[in-house]
């Protein structure tokens, strides 16, 4: 199992900036995908930016240009640096990791952390 711990979150006022963590523990070295993601009150849970083992990246139509995802290997860490916030950005934000265990794909995620943007 892969455990993780988002950090970071809180509130900014409109064009600020952000930097969201997320720290992964557990079964770490079978993690061959990252990703951040959101939901707002009311919305469905969509995609911010995804991260893989060969550093490939993908972003939300409305976050490209803002927001940028990366990762340090060597301590288990997810970052997602935000921005230019928007009021729309506003969201609970959580942190996903997908790992394969033998044939097995597994699907964690971390128990989210608010982002606040104030206009």
């Amino acid at each position: 199992q892969v455990r993780l711990v988002e950090s970071g979150g809180g509130l900014v006022e409109s064009g600020g900036s952000l930097r969201l963590s997320c720290t992964a523990s557990g079964s770490t070295f079978n993690i061959y995908y990252n990703g951040w993601y959101r939901q707002a009150p009311g919305k469905e849970r969509e995609l911010v930016a995804s991260i893989d083992t060969d550093n490939n990246t993908n972003y939300g139509d409305s976050v490209k240009g803002r927001f940028t995802i990366s990762r340090d290997n060597a301590k288990n860490t997810v970052d997602l640096q935000m921005n230019a916030l928007k009021p729309e950005d506003t969201a609970v934000y959580y942190c996903n990791a997908q790992w394969q265990d033998g044939i097995l794909v597994h699907s964690d995620w971390g128990q989210g952390t608010q982002v606040t943007v104030a206009s």
